[in-house]
Order: C-alpha cells, then structure tokens, then sequence
C-alpha cells in the first residue's frame, strides 16, 4: 500500500513537473514573439496587406466550393440551394468531354514542360558565355519585350498573322507547306499555342536564372580552368550543379500546376473546329460556368483540377526531396 501511494505521489510530480515545463515552453514563446513583433513590427505592417489579400481573396471565398456538391440557384443562395453529392462529379466523370479536356490539358502542360520550361535556362546559360555587354543587353531587351505587351495583343497578332494570307502561313508556303488557315487545323493549335508562349515569356523567364548565376562562385571557374576545363566543360560541371537547386523549385512549382491552362489565351485562340485538341479543363469550366451558368457542375470540375494539382504538387516536391535534396518544404 505504501510502495503504491508513494508511485502515485512520483508520477504526480512528474506530471505537475511536465505541466510546469510545458509551461514555462509556452510563455518563453510568447515573450520571443512579442519582442520579435516589437523589434520588427514595421515589417510585419508592410506584410499586412499581402495577408490580408490572401484571406479576403484566397481563403474566404473557399467556403463557395460548397456549390460542387449542390444544385446551386442564385434565388436560394449557397446555403439553401438543394444538397445532391457527388452528382456533379459524376456527371463530368461519366461525360464524353472528361477524357478530351483533360489529355488536352495533359497533353499542352508536358508540351510546356519539355519545351518551354527549359527554354528560359538555355537563354540563361547562353547570356551568361556573351562577353560583349552591349550585344547582352540588347539580346536581353528583345526577349523581354514581349513579356510587357498584353495578352489580348498577342493573340490578335496570332490570329493575323494565321489567317490564310498571313505572315505565319506566307513563310510556311516558302518551305512548300499549303497556304490555310493555321487555327482552324486542330493539328496546329497546340504548337501554336506552345511556341507563342515561349516567344512570350522566354526572356521574363530567364531573369530568376540569370540571378541564380550571379550567386556562383567564381573560385569554382578558376579551379576548373586550371584542371584544364574549357567553356562547355565549366558549363556541365559548375555553371549548370549552381543554378540546380532553383531550377528543381521551379520545376516543382511547374508540375504542381499542370493542371493548369491559362483560359484566357485558350478562349482567345480557339474556335468550335479545334475543341477536339485545344479546349482545356479551364475553357470548359468558362463555357459551362459563365457561358451556360450552370455553377454546381463547372465548379465541381474547377475542384477536380485544384485537387489533381494539389496531389502533384506534393508527389513532386516528394520525389524531389529524396532525389536531390532540394524541396519547397
């Protein structure tokens, strides 16, 4: 009896000893962030509408998605509109347009992948051997141009310069290719839509890179050069390991949003003769959404993309973790 009180006493006061120390943790934590806040509280002011943007624009409206899962009717509001499940889901699933829109979207994000995505790094790689700084500057201020003219432009020039008797098909019919209309043939639409956005952001692009070789040390170069390494060896073994890590965090990001197209150069291109390769999960959604407004269905399927991108985010940053070492978290 003796020997059971007195354990029961030792694992009170071990208790109240953990409670105290659990304690004691809190309020040590309290008091750093409070003089953190006070030493910084300027920054944390500056950083207040950023946080703001995001809760009033980003995580409030999440409560919206509810209306995948009902029969929305604006007169009923979210909350009254009838509750049906996952009816909208598999109505999309069950569709003839679920296998289309989505090996487009596939299909133009791992054309983006494999060609745009590492376009900016070649111009990178390339800016950086150029030793003229006059010719660097100015190849830098033709790439980056098209980066700064809006979106809207840049499709009515393509669709210009597709037309029948435009410049795109002229210079085709040189190289014995038959005078058409380059965005009414489904075949072209994707190499259209891919070429036009590394013509676009090839230059934009470059920059973070262009930044990244800056950070590396020029010790590096000296020690290869005196191991005998010439230009393209230093480009393998230093120039290209440096800027490694920001092109995987790149690369990352790129794949956690290949579900994603933008709609806006999509519906400005596109036409009811190339929805067979060119009409994407966003330009569905827009068509259904707004055009048709049936908003269960479209945000239904606007929560299937979110959630596919969500996963492949994570398998990426994953994957990349336990290859190289290097992930967003």
């Amino acid at each position: 009896m003796e020997c059971g009180r007195r354990d029961y006493m030792t694992r009170a006061v071990a208790s109240n000893n953990g409670t105290s120390s659990l304690t004691r943790t809190n309020t040590g934590l309290l008091a750093m962030i409070r003089k953190d806040f006070k030493k910084n509280r300027y920054l944390y002011l500056l950083s207040l509408a950023g946080i703001l943007y995001y809760i009033i624009f980003k995580y409030v409206p999440m409560y919206g998605a509810i209306i995948a899962f009902k029969n929305y009717l604006p007169s009923k509001g979210i909350w009254g509109s009838p509750w049906v499940g996952f009816k909208h889901f598999e109505d999309f699933f069950g569709s003839h347009y679920f296998w289309r829109v989505l090996r487009n979207t596939l299909l133009i994000n791992l054309y983006e992948l494999f060609f745009a995505f590492p376009a900016p790094i070649i111009l990178a790689l390339m800016l950086n051997e150029v030793r003229r700084a006059f010719f660097k500057r100015m190849v830098q201020t033709i790439t980056y141009l098209p980066h700064f003219v809006s979106m809207v432009v840049i499709c009515g020039m393509l669709v210009d310069f597709s037309q029948k008797a435009g410049l795109l098909s002229t210079i085709l019919t040189w190289f014995g290719a038959e005078r058409q209309n380059l965005l009414l043939n489904p075949d072209l639409f994707r190499t259209i839509f891919v070429g036009s956005g590394i013509w676009q952001g090839i230059g934009w692009g470059s920059i973070i890179y262009l930044a990244a070789l800056t950070s590396i040390d020029t010790q590096l170069y000296d020690a290869a050069t005196v191991d005998g390494a010439g230009r393209w060896k230093q480009m393998l073994h230093v120039t290209i390991p440096g800027i490694m890590p920001t092109i995987v965090i790149l690369l990352i990001l790129q794949i956690g949003g290949m579900m994603n197209v933008g709609f806006e150069k999509i519906i400005l291109l596109y036409n009811s003769q190339t929805y067979e390769t060119a009409d994407v999960i966003s330009s569905f959604v827009y068509r259904r959404g707004i055009l048709e407004a049936n908003y269960s269905y479209s945000t239904a399927v606007g929560l299937f993309n979110s959630a596919i991108n969500f996963l492949l985010l994570i398998i990426a940053n994953r994957i990349s973790r336990k290859v190289n070492e290097t992930s967003l978290w």
